[in-house]
């Protein structure tokens, strides 16, 4: 398949680098530490060490067999002197040739599931010899379009988007051109694309019912903003889990924000200052978890916790956690491999459908330390 999809992206027919609004300069030349306000080396300074023509720099540079070993190897001592580096990036916008990058674009780098399914887009990215461009959002669409934009610009190979905003038109084909996009976390609206997704309603249900077994009839829940699919479906799995057991949740213990940590603590107090607070809390992400023990902790209030999203030391807290874990790692691994895909396709033949695939949820109970 590595060296279909090799092929494949040197067939593609990629914009010109004035068909996109936001074409920036590419990664940084010099090698070396350069002095603030240095101009980075160029060929030519790198001919004029060598005593060579530009040309002669270009060919030694690319192996060509007319460079004699000793004018190779002048000039690669000047390469070194200068800390000169091809960009190959701009070379690459020149030629209209594919640039061996993958665009990945975040919403929030400070939560794990992210650097994770990062980690596992680059196990399957470097094994086609592919890098991993890194953009985050910050939850803002404005934001997004501009990383969307720069990389087609840089003439990446395909992007895996996890998309901000309620929808995603900006990713459609007719706007990108060729550059094949899978989205990761949340679905496609307003266009059809592959997409990988997390069991949210499952692991969520299945969370809230573990807490009904342990006896809580009065769960309180701590998530994200209405308008995300991802905290819309786990508020989902927490209502039908209570009325599967009979029970009926109150407005009132529902709180959903866009929560940093502090912001969910805050919000965690709310509901456990309430005269008729809840005995559990459900909590939408690992950082809302975070800052709910915070609440938790503060008030020894005994109340139990319930979290989506497992994180590392989430066995060491001191009060009794029920965790909704999944391999993030391997949400980046599916996403890839369908961009991969895409990539492989003949573009003469007829595309095939977009694509859905669900990575699975299980539950893990931590005592507590």
């Amino acid at each position: 398949m590595r060296a279909r999809v090799a092929a494949r992206l040197n067939q593609r027919a990629f914009p010109r680098p004035g068909d996109v609004k936001r074409a920036r300069s590419a990664v940084p030349q010099s090698g070396s530490p350069a002095r603030p306000g240095a101009t980075p080396p160029t060929m030519r300074d790198v001919a004029a060490r060598a005593q060579v023509s530009a040309m002669t720099v270009s060919r030694a540079l690319k192996d060509d067999e007319r460079v004699s070993t000793a004018t190779r190897a002048r000039v690669l001592a000047a390469v070194k002197e200068l800390g000169y580096r091809r960009n190959e990036v701009a070379r690459n916008l020149r030629l209209g040739k594919p640039s061996g990058m993958i665009g990945l674009v975040v919403t929030n780098l400070a939560n794990p599931f992210y650097s994770r399914l990062a980690l596992g887009a680059e196990q399957v990215t470097e094994e086609y010899g592919l890098r991993l461009v890194l953009g985050n959002t910050a939850e803002q669409v404005e934001r997004e379009q501009e990383l969307v934009e720069d990389l087609v610009s840089r003439r990446v190979d395909g992007m895996i988007v996890v998309p901000a905003g309620a929808s995603q038109r900006h990713l459609a084909p007719d706007v990108l051109g060729p550059t094949p996009v899978v989205l990761a976390g949340r679905p496609p609206a307003g266009i059809e694309a592959d997409t990988v997704l997390v069991d949210d309603f499952g692991g969520a249900h299945a969370a809230t019912a573990r807490l009904i077994a342990n006896g809580h009839s009065s769960i309180g829940f701590v998530g994200n903003p209405p308008a995300l699919f991802t905290g819309a479906e786990r508020l989902r799995g927490y209502w039908a889990a209570h009325e599967e057991a009979g029970l009926t949740p109150r407005e009132e213990w529902i709180s959903r924000g866009s929560y940093d940590i502090p912001g969910a603590e805050a919000a965690a107090h709310r509901l456990l200052d309430r005269a008729d607070a809840p005995t559990a809390l459900f909590c939408t992400n690992n950082r809302i978890t975070l800052g709910a023990y915070r609440a938790v902790r503060g008030l020894r209030s005994g109340t139990a916790l319930a979290a989506f999203d497992d994180f590392e030391m989430a066995d060491l807290l001191d009060v009794p956690v029920t965790v909704v874990a999944y391999d993030a790692d391997e949400v980046g691994r599916r996403a890839a491999r369908l961009l991969l895909d895409r990539i492989d396709e003949n573009p003469a033949a007829p595309q095939q459908p977009p694509r859905r695939t669900v990575v699975p949820t299980h539950i893990v109970h931590h005592t507590g330390a």
